[in-house]
């Protein structure tokens, strides 16, 4: 079974963390939500206050087949100054693992290097702080193991492309399906 770790700091957007946990669990992957504070309770961007399943100091990280950074600010932010959280997308990104960031997410991806001459996306504005990328206004952009999204509304296309990269294609067109995702798409 692939696994993958939701990384969560004070002030994330809850939309795109919550969904990439839901869709990626109803698709089979075991899916973890890791607070970087030290907290279990980590209070999104919102106000909604999301109990995480355990500290990122607690998870072998080797055990894990993909990272994903929600955005949110100032969720995005915190997780951009944390050096385990940039050392650890440096260590997937090096291991050929799925570094999947979303909004302002990319943010991060910008800190740690992992863009720099490769195709990505964000949320509109923060295009300069993310390196040396080739940027790309698609609703979501996936160049080798590095899969980037716009925002709260493109959450649902992000999921389903990380899903996509650990599940093989039956098991994403059966969720698809169940999800009306497909209903939604061919309107």
């Amino acid at each position: 079974m692939k696994k993958a770790i939701v990384l969560l700091a004070k002030g994330f957007e809850e939309v795109e963390a919550l969904t990439v946990v839901d869709v990626l669990r109803r698709g089979g992957v075991h899916c973890i939500t890791c607070s970087i504070d030290g907290e279990e309770e980590v209070l999104g961007s919102h106000s909604i206050h999301v109990k995480a399943n355990n500290l990122l100091e607690k998870v072998d990280v080797d055990k894990y087949d993909a990272v994903v950074i929600p955005g949110g600010m100032p969720g995005a932010s915190n997780l951009r100054d944390d050096e385990k959280v940039i050392e650890l997308v440096k260590k997937f990104n090096k291991e050929n693992k799925i570094v999947a960031a979303i909004c302002a997410g990319p943010i991060v991806l910008g800190r740690a290097g992992v863009l720099d001459g490769k195709k990505g996306t964000s949320y509109p504005g923060f295009e300069e702080q993310l390196g040396e990328v080739v940027y790309s206004e698609d609703i979501v952009v996936q160049d080798g193991n590095v899969i980037t999204s716009r925002g709260p509304a493109t959450a649902i296309h992000f999921a389903f492309k990380i899903l996509e990269n650990l599940e093989d294609v039956k098991v994403v067109e059966n969720l698809k399906e169940a999800m009306l995702l497909n209903l939604v798409e061919n309107r």
